[in-house]
């Protein structure tokens, strides 16, 4: 994926994107980080085209996003927002099945390859033994794993995740990003997902887009833009970046 020279404002009068350029590596975890308000959520959604801007471009297998049917671009990108809402009487197999509606035509039934992909979706996301479990009696972990498991069923290359970590104990936090780590490693999927930890990103993503008031101020790998100037450039915070065997780099933070 391609983005060029995306500007966006949601009220057309402040500018929440600004000359934002990037490239989106097939195959690799990418990871949005940032202060609040600089821009994450609104990147992912101009990429996901929830969001249409007045200048620039996004490109998705070298074709213009705004002209894909909205069927099509959900047959190649999946997303799991920040905040989901379904009926309360709603199963986990249930929500999962919504995920092959990019695929179905009126009036007929489910496929063998809906089932297929039905059950790949609840294995791969590890909550197939919850399928028949009301999504509303489930932890938040589970919930966000049956999220998850809806986005997979659409079978797509490309998944985005908004801030999938937000309401979890650290616990489930780690528990659900090895999760996005076993989906790109073992499936190939290409995943994008705005964090807030700076640990979290560093540990769990190959590539890392740093912003910083609706622009993008850093990109690359982990060990090439997580520098202690950087940190300090983007949040005015002091921190100390360290390294070991057993964690590999890290950040801690020393004052403001």
């Amino acid at each position: 994926m391609d983005i060029k020279a995306i500007t966006y404002s949601h009220d057309n009068r402040s500018t929440h994107l600004s000359d934002v350029s990037a490239y989106i590596q097939e195959g690799a975890i990418t990871t949005i980080i940032g202060p609040n308000g600089c821009g994450k959520s609104t990147l992912l959604g101009v990429m996901s085209q929830h969001y249409r801007p007045q200048s620039g471009r996004v490109l998705l297998d070298g074709k213009e996003l705004s002209l894909l049917k909205p069927r099509e671009l959900a047959q190649k990108l999946a997303v799991v927002h920040q905040q989901q809402e379904a009926p309360g009487d709603t199963t986990v197999e249930k929500l999962v099945r919504f995920g092959r509606m990019p695929y179905r035509r009126l009036w007929r039934t489910d496929s063998d390859e809906d089932e297929v992909a039905v059950e790949w979706a609840l294995h791969a996301a590890g909550i197939d033994h919850k399928r028949s479990s009301i999504l509303a009696h489930l932890s938040g972990g589970e919930r966000q794993r049956a999220w998850i498991a809806m986005a997979l069923a659409q079978r797509t290359p490309l998944l985005f995740l908004d801030e999938p970590t937000t309401y979890l104990d650290l616990y489930h936090q780690l528990e659900l990003l090895e999760l996005v780590r076993t989906l790109n490693r073992e499936n190939g999927l290409t995943i994008v997902m705005v964090l807030h930890d700076m640990n979290q990103a560093i540990r769990y993503s190959d590539h890392i887009i740093i912003m910083k008031e609706g622009r993008i101020v850093g990109e690359g790998t982990p060990e090439s833009v997580m520098t202690e100037e950087m940190i300090l450039n983007t949040y005015q915070v002091k921190v100390a970046v360290k390294s070991d065997a057993q964690s590999g780099l890290y950040m801690v933070p020393v004052g403001l």
